[in-house]
Parts: C-alpha cells; structure tokens; sequence
C-alpha cells in the first residue's frame, strides 16, 4: 500500500477512541479558563470599571442558553464535525457549510488571539519580540496535535492544573482586599458593561469545542452533555471570583492600563517575584487555550471534509498517530497568518461575531429539529417547552443577538464579509 492510500481517508482509518469524563472535562476548563481572563481581564475594566466581575456574570448567562443547546445537539449527533453536523440536519448543507466556515475560523482566530496574548506575557518575561514569539508557539502546538490525541490531552491537562493554580493564586490573593471598592462602578454604565459583557463572552470560547472531541470519547452521548456543563460551571465560578480579586488589589484604573493584569495584581500584592510567577503560569494558561483551539479547528475541517464539503484531502489521517494531518497543518498555516490581523481585542472581537451567529444558528437548530425530528433519540434534552417550543434556546437567540449588537461597527463589517464569502462557497459548490 503506498503512503497516499494509507493517508486517505478509509474507512478503517478511524479518530482513536480515548478520553473519558475527567479528560473532556479538564481540556474544556483549559480551553476556556486560558483565553479571556489572562488576556482581556484589563481590556473588560476599561468599559466596566470595577463591576467587570458582573461582565463575566452576564456573559456566562447568555453562554449558558447555548450551551445547553449544544449539550442536547451533541447527544443526538456526537460527531467531530459538530456544528457542521447539528446545522445539517436542521437547515441543510449549505446554511451548515456557513456555520462550519465560520466556527473554523473563531477557532484559528481565536488560537491567533491567544498566542498574541501569550507573546505579550513572553516578551514582558524574556525580552524576545512578540510575533516571532506567537509563530514558534504555534508550530510547537501543531507538534503536539501531530503527535497523538492522548499525547495532547496529557498536555492539555498538566497545563489546565497550572492554569487553574495561577487564578486560585490570585483570588487568594485577593481575599484580605476584599470589600475595598464598589464593585457596582461602571464609569460608562450599563452600556460599558454591556459592550465589555460582548468582549469578555470570548473569555467563554471553548465549552462549545467540548463536542468535537466526539469521536474520540468514549460513551460521548452521555460524556460529552455532562462534561459540558461541569466545565462552564468550573469556569464561571472562578472568572467572577478571580475578577472580583483583581479589582480589589488594584482598582479597575490600574487593571485597565495593564498588559499583564494578573501579574500586576500578584506584584502589588507580593512584590516582584510573584510578577514572573504569575507571567509563566499565564505562559502555560494560553498555550494550553491556543493549543485546544487549533485541536477543534482541525477537528471540523476533518469532519467537513468527511462529509464531501471541503476537498477530501484534508481529512487525511495519520495511519500511526490517527490524527488529521493535514487539517492540522491547514489550522496552522490559517493561525500563523491571522497572528498579522491587528490588535488582540479587535481579533477576540472577529471571533466573538463568529460565536455570536453560530450560537444563534444552533439555537435555532434545537427549535427546529424539536418540530422536524420530535421523535429523535435525545439522551440529554434541555427542559422547559411551552407545546414543542424549548424556552431556553428561544432566549439564547435574542440574548446573544442582544450582544452581537454591542461590537464596533468595523467588527459587524468585516463579520458580515466572512459570512459572505463563506455562503459564496457554499453556493458554488453545490
């Protein structure tokens, strides 16, 4: 057999069945506790003043509508292909291609983003440009995916405990200041808080990559709905904790000015040592987001491509490591290329778009598939309908449409352009 026959996508060429509970659910605290609070915690304080923790509030509500959304399409299509998959049976192919485009690119935007954020904290530490920093990040990241599924969530997990000590660090940190300012401070009101609430809902990307580890978790209708909801509860809890802290040692002024907010808490609180303690935990933290992205990514363009909608190329797997090869290697190209985009916020902004119209799909999703397929097996099923209308779905669609609102007119212009584009495939292709 040559290498281009046992590369192709066979049928005896499977995604490797490895994780459990614990696993999923560890790699979906990493994937989301990484991003935002290391990177955006300043940029939030900015428009919310020292009610930034009521920010992180607002925003997990609003994900919390989508993620039990997610949790019941993922119980019914426990594919790696995920939203491709759910918005398929719903919609059809072409609406599900646009969904699939968009949600790829959150996840190469959003590894872009993070290694930004992690160039930042290097360059702060060790005095090397901050791009060249971001570009060997990422091709040390496309190793360990390269390597082995089990192999990255042993990575993923030793550094998801080190994330988690660096917040834990800082609301202990933080607890003899508790009480030290007016945690309902907004400088621009409800509409700061709103627009930071827009922002900071990056800080929650990740829980909705959970379930393109479906194919390669064990029992993952029951696995992947539970390990869901454990990781967005592990994550709200701490981000609010962590954020009220950080107000309390430094004030939203100082956070807002801030290029490494964490750092700059635990050095005003302990000295200058535990500045760089800080800066190589946030190191590990937005490693470990960037690293779980560019594994969701890759895993929807393998699952696309399985399904005859991207060239079937991409989902070539690795007959000895059984990873996907070659849409790993496209995630990194894609991410390399958008480290040149601009500014951290204005990239978590992009992304932020593509969640916010994705959400809405899947939302939709759910409502439809309850009138079109009421019947359908649904080993998780999000409670509360009025006849076969689900609520919480229904109100995650204005919730996040309400956010989508809030983002910078540029952002809305370069968003509607990707959905362009992303149709225009979708179209041609037929």
């Amino acid at each position: 057999m040559s290498n281009e026959d046992r590369d192709s996508p066979a049928p005896g060429t499977k995604l490797r069945r490895e994780l459990g509970l614990p696993a999923v659910t560890l790699s979906g605290v990493g994937i989301i506790l990484g991003a935002g609070i290391y990177a955006l915690l300043g940029e939030a304080a900015c428009m919310a003043g020292n009610a930034v923790w009521l920010t992180f509030a607002v925003a997990a509500a609003i994900a919390g509508f989508s993620a039990l959304g997610y949790a019941e399409l993922s119980s019914m299509y426990p594919r790696a292909s995920a939203e491709f998959e759910y918005v398929r049976n719903a919609f059809g192919r072409r609406l599900a291609f646009v969904v699939g485009w968009l949600i790829t690119f959150s996840g190469i935007l959003g590894a872009a983003t993070v290694s930004l954020g992690f160039s930042g904290y290097f360059s702060d530490l060790f005095g090397f440009p901050a791009l060249p920093s971001a570009v060997l990040l990422l091709l040390v990241l496309a190793g360990i995916l390269l390597y082995g599924i089990r192999e990255t969530a042993r990575a993923a997990i030793a550094m998801t405990l080190i994330e988690v000590g660096g917040i834990v660090m800082v609301i202990l940190i933080g607890l003899p200041y508790l009480g030290r300012v007016d945690y309902f401070e907004m400088p621009f009101g409800v509409s700061g808080l709103l627009q930071a609430s827009a922002l900071v809902f990056f800080a929650y990307m990740g829980f909705e990559e959970i379930v393109k580890l479906s194919e390669e978790t064990r029992n993952p209708e029951q696995t992947i709905p539970l390990a869901l909801m454990i990781a967005l509860a592990i994550s709200v809890v701490l981000y609010i904790l962590v954020s009220l802290a950080a107000v309390s040692v430094v004030g939203w002024e100082q956070l807002a000015a801030s290029r490494a907010p964490f750092a700059d808490v635990a050095s005003v609180a302990l000295g200058p040592a535990a500045f760089t303690v800080i800066s190589v935990i946030a190191l590990f933290a937005t490693a470990n987001t960037a690293l779980l992205m560019m594994m969701a990514s890759s895993r929807i363009i393998y699952g696309m491509a399985s399904s005859s909608s991207l060239p079937a190329a991409l989902a070539r797997v690795h007959p000895r490591t059984r990873t996907p090869w070659t849409a790993i290697v496209a995630v990194l190209l894609a991410s390399i290329a958008f480290l040149f985009a601009g500014e951290i916020d204005f990239v978590a902004s992009i992304t932020n778009f593509t969640l916010f119209v994705t959400f809405a799909v899947i939302n939709a999703s759910v409502i439809l598939l309850r009138y079109r397929a009421p019947d359908a097996l649904r080993p998780f099923r999000i409670p509360g309908s009025i006849g076969r209308l689900p609520v919480i779905p229904a109100v995650g669609i204005v919730s996040t449409l309400l956010l989508l609102i809030q983002l910078e007119s540029l952002v809305l212009m370069v968003g509607g352009v990707m959905v362009v584009i992303g149709a225009l495939i979708a179209l041609t292709g037929e």
